[in-house]
């Protein structure tokens, strides 16, 4: 009976494990900007960085937002915080680790940026079964959007001074 338990439970925590993981679909009308946090020299800003965060705004101009979304890691904030300023909208911090769920239940029919780093974009990009190439260089700006019926475009830009 134990055992019969025990094989119970584990498959269970197996089966939520891996429905926590896997392909996650944008909600129709839905719009997630994806940009990697500006040039650091270690964990901060370098000066290139500063002057991609604030190319940001600019690069983002005309396009309605809702929300802003980083992990707590200071060159994300400090990347997103000069559009923060100039679109009086906080930055909501979110875990690094698979954010896309997340993203996509919070800001279903929404505009929302992410500003993130390698790994979680490379995850978003997985989680949400989007084509290569993931924008993993500084300057990199996809604009995913999920239309009325769910299809999804991915438009690739660059900004700022490479």
């Amino acid at each position: 009976m134990q055992r019969r338990c025990f094989l119970t439970v584990g498959m269970a925590a197996l089966v939520a494990g891996c429905a926590a993981r896997g392909p996650v679909r944008m909600p129709p009308g839905t719009t997630l900007i994806v940009v990697r946090h500006g040039e650091r020299h270690g964990e901060d800003l370098n000066d290139a960085g500063r002057v991609r965060a604030r190319d940001l705004v600019t690069a983002l101009k005309g396009i309605p937002l809702d929300r802003i979304y980083s992990p707590g890691i200071q060159r994300n904030l400090d990347t997103a915080a000069p559009l923060s300023a100039a679109r009086g909208l906080p930055i909501t911090r979110r875990p690094q680790e698979n954010p896309a769920p997340v993203l996509m239940r919070e800001s279903a029919s929404q505009t929302v940026v992410w500003i993130g780093n390698k790994g979680n974009i490379a995850a978003i990009w997985d989680t949400l079964s989007l084509p290569e190439p993931a924008p993993l260089n500084y300057g990199d700006l996809h604009i995913v959007r999920s239309d009325a019926k769910g299809r999804v475009t991915v438009e690739r830009r660059r900004f700022g001074t490479p």
